[in-house]
């Protein structure tokens, strides 16, 4: 379990990257991503030749040096596709693990987060905010003591600030967890193509469907992306068919399978 931070609530934009390499390359440049502190969800898709990740830059020089300088620069990198997500229909504090039933009533009752106050303009964080979430970015379970020692504040004020980052919607807990058990080999990635007047009906109701685990309405050619989970490649047919297909306002669907995450929240290299 890990704090994680909502970069929306701070007037930050989050990126989906999508980068085609050389067949030699995509496991080496996931790796070399996943290592990033602003990126999560590195996955090698498309036949071993893609690599897709989403990014949280901290300040506009960041994005710029990775998107325009640092990734055109590297030689084994044949293109680079960037998506700014503009509207979350669902993820984020609302986990894929909600739909699963899990947890009994009681249980959903106390993990849910605090009530979150309507956004009226970006958090503005202070030294002691940054030091509380990198400490929870690290273990979302690191006891009260190492939260208040890691501010410097008074057990009072160091309180007050930890309930205002949940009340306002920076600070959630997130849970990284291997869906394969949990039954479900096949992850997938749908890029939709929605009529403008469809796009907010057509996220909506993609946020219902059990296979969702998050989505999102983006910057570019395809204006809805959303990562499903399934049992097996018939039953991804199935959704694509029966729930997607009677989607209204669709044009057009690609669909990207994940041979390989390699990060999900943290990075965890292999043994």
């Amino acid at each position: 379990m890990l704090g994680i931070t909502d970069e929306s609530r701070l007037g930050r934009s989050t990126w989906l990257l999508r980068l085609r390499c050389t067949p030699d390359a995509a496991e080496q440049m996931a790796g070399a991503l996943a290592r990033r502190p602003d990126t999560a969800y590195v996955s090698v898709i498309s036949g071993g030749t893609e690599v897709m990740c989403a990014m949280k830059p901290r300040t506009r020089q960041a994005r710029d040096e990775l998107l325009l300088n640092r990734l055109q620069r590297t030689p084994r990198v044949t293109s680079v596709s960037a998506h700014c997500l503009l509207h979350h229909f669902y993820g984020g504090p609302l986990g894929w693990l909600s739909k699963i039933n899990a947890l009994s009533p009681e249980e959903q009752t106390t993990l849910s987060p605090p009530a979150i106050e309507p956004a009226t303009a970006p958090v503005v964080l202070d030294d002691a905010d940054e030091a509380l979430l990198a400490v929870l970015s690290r273990d979302g379970r690191a006891p009260l003591t190492e939260l208040q020692a890691s501010t410097n504040l008074p057990e009072p004020a160091f309180r007050r600030r930890l309930d205002r980052l949940r009340s306002t919607g920076v600070l959630y807990l997130d849970v990284q967890f291997n869906h394969e058990r949990l039954g479900h080999d096949v992850v997938a990635m749908l890029w939709l193509t929605v009529a403008p007047s469809a796009l907010a009906d057509g996220g909506h109701t993609l946020a219902t469907h059990p296979e969702v685990r998050f989505a999102a309405a983006i910057t570019g050619q395809a204006n809805i992306v959303a990562a499903t989970l399934h049992p097996s490649t018939g039953d991804l047919y199935a959704y694509l068919s029966d729930k997607i297909g009677a989607l209204d306002g669709v044009r057009t669907i690609e669909t990207t399978l994940t041979l390989r995450e390699v990060k999900q929240l943290t990075y965890e290299p292999a043994r």
